[in-house]
This record gives structure tokens, sequence and C-alpha cells, in this order.
């Protein structure tokens, strides 16, 4: 099965291309295509994960219909018979992996929330027993669960990779209010969909999540708790101390620790069974969380 690295669409004018995306202008909204593109370690791998792009566009498009009473976002809609005329002909190319969504003026933070210690967080805890600069209790472990969840921003330096910085840093960037705001809401997102995760047999770790402004309306941007933006584990399997089974690109930050790699351009060249096993996680994480088959 083959993927899609690129929309390519000429009719419209592109805003930005990232990691996975492309973003198009449509006049009052925007058309964002989730390619099968996939990064780590914020370096673009050549090979595509087939279906990937649908994943995310799908299982974002499931978590904003179910959050909209809790925060609005920006989906207008993913119906392939919503699209504009002049874009039929992509109609193959563009089915499960786009979204037509409002402008917003997106807020210069990113908004991840931890439940467990892992990743730069464990990082972080071994070297000063603090998280985002709070202080946790001694003696946790890889993957143990925090006494509660933590609100954790980052932000972006100018080569594109993430900075973690702690709340007061936060308020110091964009004021107390919007700070305040986006602590809540971030939390109160993860804490609603950690609960729905645990009944369908998968933790939820953490997530990043991005917001924007619509009309001065605090509103959820870009993904949300995808297999890209969160950790997803497998609870039967859940075990405090080691890397943990996982449904997202854990996998592949893993396999790519073993190799004698230092992390910038170019990426390594990815075994095939590593784009298939990858592939069969992503497929996973969306069929288990939302009950519903991929190819629906």
């Amino acid at each position: 099965m083959t993927g899609v690295r690129e929309s390519n669409i000429k009719e419209l004018p592109l805003i930005a291309k990232g990691k996975v995306r492309e973003i198009y202008d449509m006049g009052d909204n925007i058309l964002i295509v989730s390619s099968d593109r996939i990064s780590a370690f914020d370096v673009v791998f050549d090979e595509v994960i087939p279906q990937k792009g649908q994943v995310l566009n799908k299982m974002a498009a499931f978590w904003f219909d179910l959050t909209k009473d809790i925060v609005p976002n920006h989906m207008v809609t993913t119906d392939i018979n919503d699209l504009p005329e002049e874009l039929k002909k992509y109609r193959d190319m563009l089915e499960g992996r786009f979204t037509i969504a409002k402008k917003l003026k997106m807020v210069e933070a990113e908004c991840i929330v931890r439940g467990y210690l892992e990743g730069s967080a464990l990082k972080e805890y071994k070297n000063t027993g603090t998280v985002a600069g709070v202080k946790m209790p001694e003696g946790l472990v890889q993957g143990d669960k925090l006494p509660e969840p933590i609100f954790t921003p980052s932000t972006k330096a100018i080569d594109g990779h993430d900075i973690n910085i702690t709340y007061d840093e936060l308020v110091e960037e964009i004021g107390i209010d919007l700070a305040e705001q986006l602590k809540e809401k971030s939390l109160e997102l993860y804490k609603v969909i950690e609960e729905y995760a645990r009944a369908k047999g998968i933790i939820l770790a953490d997530t990043k999540l991005e917001f924007g402004m619509d009309n001065g309306c605090l509103t959820v941007g870009d993904e949300m708790f995808t297999p890209d933006s969160s950790r997803f584990w497998d609870a039967s399997e859940y075990e405090p101390g080691k890397a943990q089974k996982s449904f997202d690109k854990q996998y592949l930050r893993e396999y790519l620790e073993t190799l004698d790699w230092d992390k910038e351009p170019p990426a390594p060249k990815l075994p095939d069974e590593v784009v298939a096993n990858t592939a069969r996680k992503y497929k996973e994480a969306y069929e288990k969380l939302t009950g519903r088959l991929l190819e629906d």
C-alpha cells in the first residue's frame, strides 16, 4: 500500500507546509491536508507511513466532535461531499485526510499535559527531581503515574525545536489571563479523554494541544489526541520502570535510538518492517479508541 507524501493542490494558495500537513487558503477558511509523512526528533523521513494521515485526520475529528462542549474547535467539516467543485478531482487523494477549518490567530505556545513520567519529563526528573519546574515525589521511575496531571507548556525556538518552559515563563510570554485559560482547558480536556481512553484499555500518558483565538474566543486548532501528539499505552501491559507498549510514534523513536544517528538531517532509511509496524500501531490506536474501522 502506497501513501500520500504531499497533496500538491494547485487551485489554492499554500499558506504553510509543516512536517506532516499542508495548509491552503480557502478565503474565510483553510484546507488542512494530513499527509503520510512522519517525523521524529523534528526530522522528516523519506519513507511514508501508509494511511497515517487518515488516522490523524479522522481521530482528531472524532475528538473535536466529542469535546466541542468543553472548548470550541476549528473544525468546519471533514465530509468529502463538502469539497468545493474545483477540488473534486482530488477526491481520491483527499478522502479521509482533509479538514476544512476556521482561520485562527494561533497562540504562540504548545500546551502539554502529562499524567505519567516519560520523555523529556523523565529526563528532567532524573536531573532535578522536577517536571516543568514543579517538585515531584522522590523515587518515581519511568512510566509512573504522577500525583496529578501537570500542565507543562513549551515554545518553539528559531530552529523549530520545542523548548520546555515553566508556567511562570508562559505567563510572562502571553499574560496571566490567557495562560490561565490554556492551563484550565488543557487539563480539562486531558482528564476527559484520559478517562475515556482508559475505558477502552488505553492509557493516555501525555498529550500536546494547540489553541488559537476565534473572534476573541479560545479555540482548539491543529490536531488533538492523535498518535502524533500523544502517548498511548496498552493498559493491560502497563508496568512502571520500563518503556511501555505503545500505540504511537514511540515505537519509531525507540527503533531510532538503537541506531548510530545524531538526530540531525539527513534521516536514516526506515526498513519496511519498521514502516509496516508503525502503520499498524497508528491504525490500532484509531480503531481501539474510536470503535470504528479506519476504512469506514
